[in-house]
């Protein structure tokens, strides 16, 4: 490594640590590539995604690792838990620890889990003759691409083909070309129904002040609105501000990284229903947040929207949820809210988790009643399978009523093919965490106002759960509810009928998530 590799590659501004980060720096120094890939592959559950796709040296993962406190002087744990499996022993001795202080503590301090230990050590047994037979057999659902054998496995993975409880694609491909890998699975299958379940035990509380990441930043969403044309104010708007009568025609469903992935089976097998869809039968549904922001200490009050609370309120216990709706939420309260479901319990026996924001809003953030503007992602970050242990692999949605820019979309009388076609609509990639699971459901697309009737409520909200009052007795998905409320929230107006709107979920579900029914009628 050069000297210029070794200045760029960490951060630190206590010298006390300059030995310590010299002997990960000598630890990088003894990886190849193939070591690389596999720390990469361990830490993908505690490190974003987009952050190890752009690391391509150990020393920019052990950069990560420091980060999210994961790796310290004082407790070097994580890492030499990381070199024991992809059998780097020796470099143990650079952190003070050995292969029999490892074994001894991996029973209690293991971060890695089963599931991804298993692939890991499948990926070693898998050769590049098995790997093109596997390669053969899913064709049709393989890009044509050079992979490794870890590769492999964390495509299946990442397109939501296989998880920690379904293995099902797997076990059919080892039978038919490594069938010895199947003592793998079965020893795995016998390790995880042996697990206890206990509630995650957390380090102290985190300000969402403390987050490192944050989609846009308070200066990107001053800049995107200094580019925005004035216009005067709109009485229905959700928040205070200048209005642009620009047109946006283009709206979609987004589904980060999992658009566009097609099941893939064995040319002679099938995935069950019940694959596909997220299990909904543990000791209860699950818990439903609602922090709803009437009055603001120096913002425009919105009345209707204890209107949009009472209906939430009332459709989620409906649906069997555990609901709470927070009134006029600060700052340091929604902080105490966050940690509390964070951390709670309940999680481990229920199906689901849902977290509703009524208030004012910008572009990709929400505001508190004492006028703070929270990052939608840095709300959502609280609840991934790393922070919150309780709610891995199940579904977690969010409901964000709140303005996200200040233009209007008008409506449109006549047909156009395009409306501004140099104007790219903004993403909602990276409000979501680099992870299954999750669902925001946007009042409306990025960069335009949201409505909301000051008697009746919002829109969005009022539809959303008139939707889900006649469509989950149909057994339909939550992704097909929201596209009809798509259809009915694009076909409203004002009375002038000047102002439109247009919500917009983005997802990363990896499978149909289905409400039961609820025996009794609303």
């Amino acid at each position: 490594m050069t000297s210029q590799d070794q200045n760029s590659g960490f951060r630190s501004d206590d010298n006390g640590q300059s030995s310590f980060l010299g002997k990960l720096l000598t630890i990088d120094s003894k990886l190849g590539n193939q070591d690389v890939e596999g720390l990469k592959f361990l830490c993908r559950d505690c490190i974003s995604h987009r952050q190890l796709e752009k690391s391509s040296s150990a020393s920019d993962i052990f950069d990560h690792l420091l980060e999210e406190e994961l790796l310290s002087e004082e407790d070097p744990f994580f890492l030499a838990e990381l070199l024991y499996i992809i059998k780097q022993k020796s470099l143990l001795r650079y952190l003070n620890q050995s292969k029999e202080q490892v074994e001894s503590l991996l029973p209690t301090r293991g971060r890695v889990s089963l599931f991804r230990n298993l692939l890991y050590e499948l990926s070693e047994s898998i050769g590049s003759e098995n790997l093109k037979d596997m390669i053969f057999l899913l064709r049709e659902s393989i890009p044509k691409i050079q992979m490794t054998s870890l590769g492999f496995l964390a495509y299946l993975e990442k397109q939501g083909l296989i998880d920690e409880d379904n293995l099902r694609l797997l076990e059919d491909l080892c039978r038919r070309v490594v069938p010895n890998l199947m003592r793998k699975i079965e020893k795995y299958k016998r390790e995880k129904a042996s697990q206890v379940v206990t509630p995650p035990v957390d380090r102290e509380p985190e300000s969402l002040h403390q987050r490192k990441e944050e989609p846009f930043s308070r200066s990107d969403i001053e800049e995107l609105l200094e580019a925005l044309p004035a216009l005067p104010k709109g009485s229905w708007q959700d928040q205070p501000s200048r209005s642009s009568g620009s047109l946006r025609t283009s709206f979609s469903l987004v589904s980060t990284e999992m658009l566009g992935a097609s099941p893939a089976t064995l040319p002679s097998e099938t995935s069950t229903e019940k694959a596909s869809v997220y299990r909904m039968d543990r000791k209860h549904r699950g818990h439903c947040v609602v922090v709803n922001n009437h009055k603001f200490t120096s913002m425009s009050d919105r009345p209707g929207t204890d209107k949009d609370a009472e209906h939430l309120r009332h459709v989620f216990e409906w649906l069997g949820f555990s609901v709470r709706v927070y009134d006029n939420v600060t700052k340091g309260h929604l902080d105490n809210v966050l940690q509390e479901y964070k951390c709670h319990p309940g999680h481990s026996d229920g199906d689901c988790f849902v977290f509703c924001v009524l208030t004012h809003g910008k572009f990709g953030a929400v505001y508190s009643s004492d006028g703070t503007l929270v990052p939608i992602q840095e709300i959502m970050s609280h609840f991934t399978a790393q922070q919150c242990p309780g709610l891995a692999h199940k579904p977690k949605l969010f409901f964000i009523q709140a303005c996200q820019g200040e233009e209007i979309q008008p409506p449109v009388f006549i047909e156009a093919d395009a409306v501004n076609p140099e104007r790219v609509p903004p993403s909602l990639q990276d409000s979501i965490p680099d992870e299954a699971d999750f669902l925001l459901g946007l009042a409306t697309v990025p960069g335009y106002v949201s409505f909301r009737h000051v008697e009746k409520g919002s829109w969005y909200i009022q539809s959303l759960c008139n939707h889900l009052k006649s469509l989950v007795p149909r057994n339909e998905d939550i992704l097909s509810i929201l596209t009809a409320v798509n259809n009915d929230v694009s076909q409203q107006a004002d009375r002038e009928g000047t102002k439109k709107q247009m919500p917009q979920p983005a997802f990363t579900l990896r499978k149909k998530l289905v409400f039961p029914v609820p025996q009794e009628k609303l």
